[in-house]
């Protein structure tokens, strides 16, 4: 692709490195801006900025926040007792869109995949384990994604958990093997959360 300016072509490929976008998209998306007020363009830029320089983790779930504790882990009104472990944060959006829920989360921040080089010390498992060790956990729901990664990472979580004098429950497999929670609509999410199924049980299905 030829480019009349220097300044345009870095633009698109800066653009080009999101996912899912190719250089033809990253062009628009950079004209589009380019047609923008100064100030609106600004105000983009500066959300960005914003964004990677102030965002937080919040330290009891690891969901994203703005604070040192997210809303969720904060609100009084939520079932602290009951904990529904997810891939990343899409995936908390993605359960908390069908207002089936109303416990809290625990981001693990990926799933275990050794050909990709990730194992279960490359993930917020120990910190799992803390929390329900120390805060009165009665139950814990698997929803991660139905593929092998998913599935792989749900076992080894049964195998550390299956001592505590707790409740593990798996989503209900209305899910299609192979795919991921965040492409999964509302309604078919909120029934496999609401028929969850004890995770011993989901084993022999």
């Amino acid at each position: 692709m030829n480019f009349s300016s220097k300044l345009l072509e870095n633009a698109v490929a800066e653009f080009a490195k999101l996912p899912g976008v190719g250089q033809k998209t990253a062009l628009r998306l950079v004209l589009h801006l380019l047609n923008q007020e100064k100030t609106e363009v600004e105000k983009f830029s500066s959300s960005i900025s914003k964004l990677r320089n102030e965002i937080q983790f919040c330290s009891i779930c690891q969901n994203i926040s703005d604070q040192a504790i997210c809303e969720i882990c904060a609100s009084p009104k939520r079932d602290h007792t009951t904990i529904c472990v997810v891939e990343d944060t899409r995936d908390v959006m993605a359960v908390q869109n069908t207002n089936q829920y109303n416990g809290v989360y625990h981001v693990l921040g990926g799933l275990i995949s050794p050909m990709d080089g990730i194992g279960p010390s490359d993930l917020e498992v120990d910190s799992l384990v803390e929390r329900i060790r120390e805060n009165g956990v009665k139950e814990v729901i698997f929803a991660l994604s139905a593929t092998m990664e998913g599935d792989t990472t749900l076992f080894y979580l049964h195998k550390r958990l299956k001592d505590y004098n707790i409740i593990i429950s798996t989503i209900a497999r209305g899910i299609a093997f192979g795919g991921e929670l965040e492409y999964v609509d509302e309604i078919t999410l909120g029934r496999s959360i609401a028929t969850r199924v004890p995770y011993e049980s989901s084993l022999s299905r």
